[in-house]
């Protein structure tokens, strides 16, 4: 072994790796050598020995192409960070922060406080905090303010989201007893009015963000809940799961509910994402009445939940790209990527087309299609966006589910920076929706000369 190590392609490799794993990855190539039983090969053990580190070496959280079509792809990360987010990150994670000390008073201070005058401007509501995400989000809302009381919600609105969390679930960690109000498809005020009693503790209302029942159906605007929520003297709730703090019909997108508006209606509480339509880090923003919220502050559960360091600044970043909305849909990621025209897109799909044939070569067909993107993470479930793309298909026509379309899959995710696109009609479809940018497109072009063969 120490003769192999001082053969200069093992030296080259411990200067990059380190000697424990070069020598370890040698012992496992040296060990796979004898079983083989087959002359020995110097140099196909030095290749060994390095394919063996690299594959150590390489992260396994890596960056990927997302050409699914759905651009706050769960699976893929969500909302890709503004530049002024990755930069506040990374200004934070080089040194010491004033992340809980008042520079102003010279004394201990509130991590909430980088954000919660941002939410408030924002959303018209007299103070907000944060935590990891809005499940758990909703889950401190119901355990600060309704722990072994009774809340009311529309059966209409007990939803599942991602991953199997359930409402009724979340509600029962967080030790409340759901009441469950009017059907599946209409609920009306007075189902909530017979639902009121001494163990009330909270009225919830959950935005159905991923999912619509339309048809015969009816359900209680949230000024008349809220009227009727007040009058009984109870907390009134809104999730709007993904939660956008703009308009976005302005850019041509559907119409989403907003924090501002449910603060407007009376709603005492609304809790939202951070990395949806908001576009910023993973977080769950809860914003509303002041003597609610330091309630909510004072849970033992905040500090299990509460954001670090680097979620604050890309949150606190993102946050205010919101104050000059003129130039919003080109300075926020999310943003520019759902409001990408067609005519765009088509025009990108035949500048790539040229060099994606040719790395297929008489492998494959690849072709310009019109295709729809969706927004994703639960949110407008059922409107698409106009898109376009690249369609790899076999050269024969054949489209046999698993054989052709999962090989061109599998060589792609082999690709230095994976390219996930999605299988369709017997095809692979490249939604270009997220390809965004010359410098993503020009590294997107660099790596297809490294396409190996079809398996």
């Amino acid at each position: 072994m120490d003769r192999l190590l001082e053969r200069p392609a093992l030296r080259a490799l411990q200067a990059t790796h380190g000697r424990q794993p070069a020598l370890q990855a040698a012992r496992a190539a040296l060990d796979a050598w004898r079983e083989s039983r087959s002359p020995f090969d110097p140099e196909a053990f030095d290749l060994t020995v390095d394919r063996s580190l690299r594959a150590q070496a390489q992260a396994a959280l890596r960056p990927v192409f997302n050409l699914t079509g759905t651009v706050l792809h769960t699976n893929l990360g969500r909302a890709v960070m503004a530049p002024e987010a990755i930069e506040a990150v990374m200004s934070v994670m080089q040194g010491f922060s004033n992340l809980e000390f008042d520079l102003g008073r010279g004394a201990r201070g509130d991590r909430d406080d980088h954000i919660e005058g941002l939410l408030r401007e924002f959303t018209g509501a007299e103070a907000a905090t944060a935590v990891n995400n809005n499940a758990a989000a909703v889950m401190l809302v119901l355990s600060a303010l309704a722990e072994k009381k009774e809340v009311p919600v529309s059966r209409g609105e007990l939803v599942e989201i991602g991953g199997a969390f359930r409402i009724p679930d979340i509600m029962r960690r967080a030790g409340c007893k759901l009441v469950e109000v009017g059907t599946t498809n209409r609920t009306h005020l007075r189902d909530f009015e017979e639902a009121f009693g001494p163990k009330t503790g909270l009225v919830m209302k959950v935005h159905t963000s991923n999912y619509q029942v339309q048809g015969f159906t009816a359900a209680v605007p949230p000024p008349e809940l809220a009227a009727l929520c007040h009058r009984h003297g109870v907390p009134f709730s809104e999730d709007l799961g993904a939660g956008t703090l703009v308009d976005l019909s302005q850019w041509g997108l559907p119409h989403e509910p907003t924090p501002a508006q449910s603060i407007a209606n009376g709603v005492d509480v609304v809790t939202f994402s951070g990395d949806k339509l908001l576009g910023g880090p993973q977080a769950g923003l809860i914003v509303g009445r002041k003597d609610l919220i330091a309630r909510i502050k004072k849970c033992p559960l905040k500090r299990s939940l509460r954001l670090d360091k680097m979620t604050i600044a890309a949150l606190e970043a993102t946050l205010r790209l919101y104050r000059d909305p003129d130039r919003l849909a080109q300075r926020l990621p999310a943003l520019r990527l759902l409001t990408r025209s067609q005519a765009e897109l088509k025009a990108q799909a035949q500048r790539l087309l040229p060099s994606v044939q040719a790395a297929f070569a008489d492998r494959a067909v690849v072709r310009v299609v019109e295709c729809r993107s969706q927004i994703g993470s639960g949110s407008l479930p059922v409107d698409r966006l106009d898109s376009a793309g690249l369609s790899i298909a076999s050269p024969t026509g054949a489209k046999r589910a698993g054989a052709f379309p999962e090989r061109v899959a599998r060589a792609l995710r082999e690709l230095p920076i994976p390219v996930i696109g999605r299988i369709e009609d017997g095809e692979v479809r490249l939604d270009l929706r997220c390809l965004d940018g010359v410098e993503m497109e020009q590294r997107f072009l660099q790596q297809w000369t490294q396409l190996r063969t079809l398996r």
